[in-house]
């Protein structure tokens, strides 16, 4: 869609090889000086990449815009006894780039801070400062060309379940389909169960997906099931998102076996706490928690915002997203604190040093100690 605007800086062999699949992920029309990368074969591109490295490498193609902006982990921790390695987590609308571009509509976010060749590096830098052993996210565009290429050369296992009917297909230039991914660590996690679910309303099937794994903790020989969906968006909508809300509760049961299994459910829900769909959550038999409500000072209040950005219909600050887990079988260790309204800046989000609408939500979380301790 774009030419590259890459610099190129001399490296050693190595590095060299992980700079050309940075440069790969660039449309077909990059520049003449980066042939030498574009040039080289499938086998090499399955090389193993060190998240270092790549790091320096995308913050190379940031470096003339503002440093990243910088959240640190709130531990939650009840005690200091730890049975094995936290899980973490991390779920992110990270903003279809189609929809960024096309249908929108941020009136105070400048075109060229949505430039694919340096908002896809944003986007890397946030997932690589990190380090989550199992992503959720939602408006995924670039999984084929961008996300699946160089996750799995950092050692994920990827999944891609597209949306039906795309909005980004009525985008000119698309780059396909948006979706959910989940991608988790092969050397952490063995998988078990992978499931697509679309999901129902009143009997009918929606443009609306999810995915649902059960993965066995190497560690612990554990099993768990992760989950990420993306519910329907805007007002007027209520009672939609509550059906697709209990037809993915529905299936989470069967899948999880009647709440034997603990279950963290990742989402873009598109509903205020004061939702019904969020009440459905609350109060399921499957025993859920949210876990970003834990860095309230009673641990009963969600965040005052999960997405900020400014339309031309006004300025839109709410709680959308959530880290849903099973509450006595599971414990959440630490979560990544929110940006605050200064780091945000006037003109809200996305930005030059943020590249999406939604902020990342990351948890680490590890088992009780008891396994046989009832969800």
């Amino acid at each position: 869609m774009y030419s590259s605007c890459l610099s190129v800086h001399s490296m050693g062999n190595s590095t060299s090889r992980l700079y050309s699949a940075l440069a790969k992920t660039l449309s077909n029309g990059a520049s003449s000086k980066h042939q030498v990368y574009l040039e080289q074969t499938d086998s090499e591109l399955l090389d193993p990449i060190d998240p270092k490295d790549l790091l320096e490498e995308c913050q190379i193609v940031l470096q003339k815009r503002p440093a990243r902006l910088l959240r640190d982990f709130v531990d939650l921790r009840t005690n200091s006894t730890r049975n094995h390695q936290p899980i973490r987590v991390m779920q992110w609308n990270i903003l279809a780039q189609a929809l960024g571009e096309g249908k929108d509509n941020f009136i105070q976010c400048p075109m060229e801070a949505l430039r694919w060749e340096e908002r896809k590096c944003l986007i890397l830098e946030e997932i690589l400062a990190y380090q989550p052993d199992i992503m959720c996210l939602q408006e995924v565009d670039h999984y084929f060309d961008t996300f699946q290429p160089l996750l799995s050369r950092l050692g994920y296992q990827c999944t891609f379940f597209p949306k039906p009917w795309s909005p980004c297909l009525d985008v000119e230039c698309n780059n396909g389909p948006d979706g959910c991914a989940l991608f988790f660590l092969k050397d952490r996690f063995t998988l078990v169960n992978s499931t697509n679910i679309r999901l129902t309303a009143m009997k009918l099937k929606t443009n609306q997906v999810a995915i649902a794994q059960t993965l066995k903790c190497n560690e612990t020989d554990r099993l768990f099931c992760i989950a990420v969906t993306h519910l329907k968006a805007r007002n007027g909508w209520e009672r939609f998102r509550s059906a697709q809300g209990a037809d993915l509760l529905e299936n989470l049961k069967k899948i999880t076996q009647e709440a034997e299994i603990p279950l963290i459910v990742c989402g873009d829900f598109n509903a205020e706490p004061t939702e019904e769909v969020y009440k459905e959550f609350s109060n399921s038999p499957l025993n859920l928690n949210s876990a970003y409500k834990l860095l309230s000072a009673d641990g009963l209040s969600e965040p005052p915002y999960t997405t900020w950005k400014i339309r031309s219909c006004g300025e839109c600050r709410h709680t959308l997203d959530y880290i849903w887990y099973s509450q006595h079988a599971l414990k959440v260790n630490a979560a990544l604190s929110l940006l605050t309204e200064e780091q945000i800046g006037p003109n809200r989000l996305p930005s030059f040093n943020y590249p999406s609408d939604h902020l990342s939500l990351v948890c680490d979380f590890t088992f009780n100690e008891d396994p046989d301790r009832l969800l």
